[in-house]
């Protein structure tokens, strides 16, 4: 009898065990998975994501869906996931602005960057191109900053984004060549860049993906790259740092939740995005245009996040920018 006891107890602790197993992937019953966006959709921030989420929905085995939040720079979204549950099922997908945002606007941005968050990846890092309209009479970094310095304030950089990688990008440049060159806001890259290829505005930091098409088609013309080595779809466009030593400015995407996320679910989540990170469909939509796919740990997140929310309060204060 207490042998039969025994097996029972035994059989039963091996059901349980497979069921474990079979639904350990699974978060919070299979309810669905919100990745929060602070954009809107269509650009480069909203595409990786939505890569991640279908990644995500394979992997867990239920639904995860993007959801756009744009607004102040990222910032509705940011603080709508700050104050979610810390259960898994609300995600951000976030950009350089999320660094950004804690120098720009300070207090004001509604949470802190690293403490209110709980680190999963950072996906990829990827540089920027200095363009220009093609008729602009200078043809590379050294000569720019000579016709900068020779016409102080007459010349504009058109953002496309206040507080974007972009946006700092020509901040970071103007404080470390000293030169005076105007900006010129717009809502989004697209405009901007339509209007420098129209000759309306000299100059603009753009995404390589954005550019690369134009420049090839003879639309604009490339002057460098923020990253510190040139990229496969510009051979030409040599690093800003070359006529700039110590100038880098890359953008970065990664994925965060609410902080104090329990160690399983984080596990689970980080596991899979690490794993998407590397796949070679991802990688060769990215590294033609000089971006690197990373895969981080969770932790390796967290001190990246820490030293670039650094650098860029840094920037800001030295520049002055505002958001």
């Amino acid at each position: 009898m207490l042998k039969n006891i025994k097996g029972l107890l035994l059989l039963s602790c091996l059901f349980i065990s497979l069921s474990t197993s079979v639904n350990a992937q699974s978060i919070a019953n299979g309810k669905p998975i919100r990745i929060i966006v602070g954009v809107t959709t269509g650009g480069t921030t909203d595409n990786l994501a939505r890569y991640i989420a279908n990644e995500l929905s394979k992997e867990l085995k239920q639904s995860v869906f993007v959801e756009n939040k744009p607004g102040a720079g990222g910032n509705i979204a940011a603080q709508f996931v700050a104050k979610a549950p810390s259960d898994g099922l609300t995600l951000l997908f976030v950009n350089t602005s999320h660094s950004v945002n804690a120098g720009l606007y300070g207090d004001q941005a509604g949470y802190d960057p690293v403490k209110d968050f709980t680190p999963i990846t950072l996906l990829s890092t990827g540089p920027a191109v200095l363009v220009a309209n093609p008729s602009f009479p200078a043809n590379n970094v050294k000569e720019l900053i000579a016709l900068a310095k020779a016409k102080p304030g007459k010349l504009n950089f058109a953002i496309g984004g206040v507080g974007t990688s972009l946006h700092m990008a020509g901040e970071l440049f103007k404080h470390s060549a000293q030169v005076d060159i105007t900006n010129i806001p717009y809502k989004g890259s697209s405009p901007a860049l339509t209007d420098v290829m129209a000759g309306q505005v000299e100059l603009m930091f753009a995404a390589v993906i954005n550019a690369v098409p134009q420049v090839k088609a003879g639309k604009l013309k490339a002057l460098g790259v923020t990253g510190n080595q040139r990229i496969p779809a510009l051979p030409d466009a040599p690093p800003i740092s070359e006529t700039i030593p110590g100038y880098e400015s890359t953008a970065y995407f990664g994925l965060l939740a609410p902080a104090n996320l329990p160690k399983d679910v984080l596990e689970k989540i980080s596991k899979i995005a690490m794993k998407a990170s590397g796949q070679s469909e991802l990688k060769n939509k990215l590294e033609p245009d000089g971006s690197k796919t990373v895969g981080s740990t969770p932790e390796e997140f967290r001190k990246f996040l820490v030293q670039d929310v650094d650098k860029w309060k840094r920037v800001v204060k030295a520049t002055g920018a505002q958001p």
